[in-house]
């Protein structure tokens, strides 16, 4: 099965040995996004405007991968404070048509350049 790279400029580049998403067949494991603006790579401030960063920058991510948030079917969330996951769940209803994909929530105690939140995924297209 052929491998393919996913990457946008409307996202964050990677800020480490690890690629934006990855296709294989009609899966698409999505890289974790952090609150980082993609414009000036700058982390956003506040758990609100991190926590739409994120979910902006993951939809940048699937819709390069030729896919929609209705073509994702699993996410992790890590939060670095569980006390925000109320937060994750009002953002998720906005971003995320119903039924909405599984999930795993995860509390931390540190994410890279001091982000307040995580999301990862995996996202099936075409099936």
């Amino acid at each position: 099965m052929t491998k393919t790279i996913i990457a946008t400029a409307n996202a964050p580049a990677a800020i480490g040995s690890y690629s934006q998403a990855v296709k294989v067949g009609d899966t698409v494991y999505l890289s974790g996004q952090i609150g980082l603006d993609p414009v000036s790579m700058q982390m956003v401030e506040g758990i609100d405007a991190q926590i739409a960063r994120v979910f902006d920058n993951m939809k940048a991510v699937v819709e390069a991968a030729g896919g929609s948030f209705s073509d994702v079917v699993k996410l992790n969330v890590y939060l670095t404070d569980l006390a925000n996951f109320a937060k994750v769940n009002i953002a998720m209803a906005k971003y995320f048509p119903e039924p909405f994909p599984a999930r795993a929530a995860v509390g931390v105690a540190a994410l890279p350049r001091g982000a307040l939140v995580e999301v990862d995924g995996v996202m099936v297209i075409g099936g």
